[in-house]
């Protein structure tokens, strides 16, 4: 008897184990998105002991998304820099959340408050922690939408512009951002600091409470735990900047021009305007929520939707570069041509 088919059973099983631990081992893919009417410079930090991502900072003009895939246990921070002047080798700063490395690349350092911050911990086997927090200030937009996992990853952060509803004394500049009110003053009560550093000592504020009230999903003050950490198992992580609307910031920065000739065309259709997807010819998203994107033009790859209007993106720039679900799909196909294959010996 031919011993491959003593072999076949063992070898099909490891197939399947490898297929089920993939996605844990995968990790997330974070897709950043910017609906302002402006560019947005994404920073992002990583937590001690966390790998640093494919960058640390980047530039996001109005209209355009880019993802980026984070391993298994990782956990770090997300937010959006405005107002930024960058020279041509990457040197320069922003107007609000700065990360004062004095480069486009944040390497290492966080966002200066006021910022608008999304919190990940990304579990290994488990369940992924997820949140946005109002609690160093606000000076954007901001939420965080989970597709393709299981539990209740639902969706999360501040679509109002806390910016136009600001007081005068946490107010930024001309209305860029808004402080929060430890920040502004200092005092332990605000900082939950001091005699005021446990949940019972610590209450909400007038200020935090207006701040809940306008994003009452977001992290409002130090122990607004309850109403404001989500859960998500084996799930892939939008971040969109200026979801709902553009911010009345948009008028103190310019819109960037779109290459044409490059990014190709975009056509919208629905309540939705079009996005340009890097690395492929013409673009169409149809609809609101869940929608379909269809792409053509130079280039391979794929965009997937499954649940999500930006779901399985492609990562990176590289018009060559797989999405973490085609690799998945390839990997069940080849899985199920050698089932077939043994089956046949």
């Amino acid at each position: 008897m031919d011993l491959s088919l003593h072999r076949a059973p063992t070898i099909l099983l490891n197939l399947i184990l490898l297929l089920v631990t993939y996605k844990g081992v995968l990790g997330a893919t974070f897709s950043f998105v910017n609906r302002c009417e402006y560019t947005v410079w994404p920073g992002i930090l990583a937590n001690a002991g966390s790998p640093s991502l494919d960058t640390t900072g980047f530039e996001l003009p109005t209209s355009t998304s880019r993802s980026f895939l984070a391993p298994t246990g990782w956990s770090g921070r997300f937010w959006g820099r405005t107002g930024c002047t960058f020279d041509g080798s990457g040197s320069g700063s922003c107007v609000t959340a700065d990360c004062g490395s004095g480069q486009m690349e944040c390497n290492g350092l966080g966002a200066a408050p006021p910022a608008t911050l999304a919190e990940f911990t990304l579990g290994s086997g488990g369940q992924d922690f997820y949140d946005v927090s109002l609690v160093d200030g606000y000076n954007l937009p901001m939420t965080v939408e989970g597709s393709g996992g299981t539990g209740q990853c639902e969706s999360t952060g501040c679509s109002a512009d806390l910016n136009r509803q600001c007081p005068s004394e946490l107010r930024v500049g001309e209305g860029d951002a808004c402080k929060s009110a430890c920040e502004a003053f200092g005092s332990p009560e605000y900082c939950c600091s001091g005699a005021f550093n446990t949940p019972a000592t610590c209450r909400p504020s007038v200020y935090s409470e207006m701040f809940k009230s306008a994003c009452p999903r977001s992290y409002s003050y130090a122990y607004d735990d309850a109403t404001s950490t989500f859960t998500c198992t084996g799930a892939d992580y939008t971040v969109t900047f200026c979801p709902s609307s553009p911010s009345q910031k948009s008028s103190s920065y310019s819109k960037p021009t779109t290459d044409t000739t490059s990014q190709g065309s975009s056509q919208e259709s629905g309540s939705e305007s079009g996005l340009t997807y890097s690395g492929y010819g013409s673009v169409t998203y149809s609809g609101s929520g869940s929608g379909s994107v269809s792409g053509s033009g130079s280039g391979s790859g794929e965009v997937l939707v499954d649940g999500s209007w930006l779901a399985g993106l492609a990562m990176g720039d590289s018009p060559r570069t797989t999405s973490p679900c085609g690799l998945q799909n390839a990997m069940a196909l080849t899985a199920l041509f050698l089932m077939l294959s043994f089956l046949h010996l």
